[in-house]
């Protein structure tokens, strides 16, 4: 089944002198349950075309399709609606909240949702379960490693019960021992669950557990392998 589609989808930032083409006429189409890494150097369009498939950025011309819905054509509050509701986000700074517990960071998308607060804590203890802190829920931000940070934003990703997850660099900032234990955890999710994964990534490891594996360069797809 078809979740996300773009359409000759461009994005060109003009505010400098010379225009920068930084996706330019890509077509795409992911499928529920894929594990998907998206790769290229530097600028080469990979974190402006991920922004574009969570409705982060706009595009300048071509169209976004998720789940059947045009997402160029909402306004701004409609897309922050669709996004809370549709689209689960792991960044590569964890973006946790620092006065709040790991539980209360992982419940917080939920409270945006309104779901009342019985629901939110079962589900928030019960993600937490799954990305292995479950003896951590009352811990704050300070006081966990790194890699358990990351497993934190994994769970808040995973609580709103989202159409896929979409991870920037998601293990630009964590050891060997932690992006291993990361990916374990996200693949774990992925075929138990049946939760899209798509990855923008230099990482390797990543790559290395990547079921699809998409480069991009110059704005646009040098390749697209199934592996």
């Amino acid at each position: 089944m078809k979740i996300i589609e773009t359409k000759k989808l461009h994005k060109i930032y003009d505010e400098t002198a010379v225009p920068v083409h930084a996706v330019n006429g890509i077509d795409l189409s992911i499928e529920q349950g894929e594990f998907t890494a998206i790769v290229g150097p530097s600028g080469s369009g990979k974190t402006t075309l991920l922004n574009m498939l969570g409705g982060l950025d706009t595009p300048t011309d071509g169209e976004v399709i998720i789940d059947g819905i045009n997402i160029g054509k909402l306004n701004q509050k409609q897309v922050t609606n669709f996004r809370l509701k549709n689209i689960g986000f792991v960044f590569q700074a964890y973006n946790l909240i620092p006065v709040l517990t790991a539980k209360e960071n992982v419940e917080f998308i939920m409270q945006l949702q309104k779901r009342n607060k019985r629901e939110r804590e079962q589900r928030a203890i019960e993600m937490l379960q799954a990305v292995g802190l479950g003896d951590r829920v009352n811990s704050r931000p300070s006081k966990l490693s790194g890699g358990q940070q990351q497993r934190v934003a994994v769970a808040r990703a995973l609580a709103s019960k989202p159409k896929f997850i979409l991870a920037d660099e998601p293990t630009a900032n964590l050891d060997s021992a932690s992006t291993s234990n990361l990916l374990d955890i996200m693949q774990e999710l992925n075929k138990k669950e049946n939760i899209t994964f798509i990855f923008s990534t230099h990482d390797q490891r990543v790559v290395d557990k990547a079921r699809r594996i998409i480069t991009i360069d110059d704005g646009k797809i040098k390749s697209d392998v199934r592996v």
